[in-house]
């Protein structure tokens, strides 16, 4: 994964959607269009309290779990992209599925679907080892959160760091932003001193002129609610039985974030 995005030139782009929104037939189609220009797909499984997320992710998570989306599905769903493409997909989860399901049979159960890593916003550094122990010996990678509040632990969690470390460029949750925290950049390039992997940007990127100057310093760019928020005008689509708007919709989805990653690849 960390080869996807050791580009010379530019950032790699990672789009963000949350698996089974607006639906699972829709939701495979989105994700192979994004998995034709994209570097990594990070894939969200539905999950009932969300505490990382703002409320744009928290609706098309609501939207997937309405459609029937769970962990167990969203793991076919991702094999069945796999089973299309072989850009790197990242499982987005939370503390609780892993626990239920198990960090081992979790591991496991990626390996086997094809995903090569995961992201856990909920679980601290500290009380990552078990599962960090059970990716490794799948060969899969877990993907440390780092802010500019995580202080001194940024060295720490940096080393430890497989796939890529996602710097998480604003305070809060998910969502679109107008603009970032003028210490970015020099946050971004700290985090770089200690990681031996690539070191992406997400939380709040949303527009072309983000995506332009986080390419000059960052190897990848995570795009999550500005797509999901155009899931939403698809099931809209979708629930008015409106096949040729929902097209549409997707099509639109797709010009843009392919836009971004021209953008982000410049």
């Amino acid at each position: 994964m960390a080869d996807a995005l050791s580009k010379k030139r530019g950032a790699g782009f990672i789009p963000f959607l949350s698996a089974g929104d607006p639906d699972a037939e829709t939701s495979f189609q989105l994700l192979t269009q994004l998995a034709a220009f994209s570097s990594v797909i990070e894939v969200g499984i539905p999950y009932s309290d969300p505490l990382a997320d703002g409320p744009v992710i928290q609706d098309g998570s609501l939207r997937a779990q309405k459609q029937g989306m769970n962990l167990p599905k969203a793991l076919q769903l991702i094999a069945r992209v796999r089973a299309v493409t072989d850009v790197p997909i990242v499982v987005f989860t939370y503390v609780n599925p892993v626990l239920s399901y198990g960090a081992k049979e979790l591991a496991k159960a990626c390996q086997e679907v094809g995903a090569d890593g995961m992201i856990v916003p909920d679980l601290p550094h500290e009380e990552a080892g078990d599962l960090r122990q059970a990716l490794q010996e799948r060969g899969l990678a877990l993907i440390p959160l780092v802010s500019l509040t995580s202080g001194e632990r940024i060295e720490t969690i940096a080393r430890a760091a497989s796939g890529f470390v996602y710097c998480v460029s604003s305070l809060g949750v998910t969502g679109e932003r107008q603009g970032f925290s003028s210490d970015l950049r020099a946050f971004v390039e700290r985090v770089r001193e200690y990681s031996s992997v690539p070191v992406a940007v997400g939380f709040g990127v949303s527009q072309p002129e983000q995506v332009r100057e986080l390419s000059d310093y960052t190897d990848g760019i995570v795009v999550g609610s500005a797509l999901v928020r155009r899931c939403a005008a698809i099931a809209e689509a979708i629930q008015n039985g409106d096949s040729i708007g929902a097209q549409r919709e997707q099509d639109e989805l797709i010009a843009f974030a392919k836009s971004l990653a021209k953008i982000a690849c410049e």
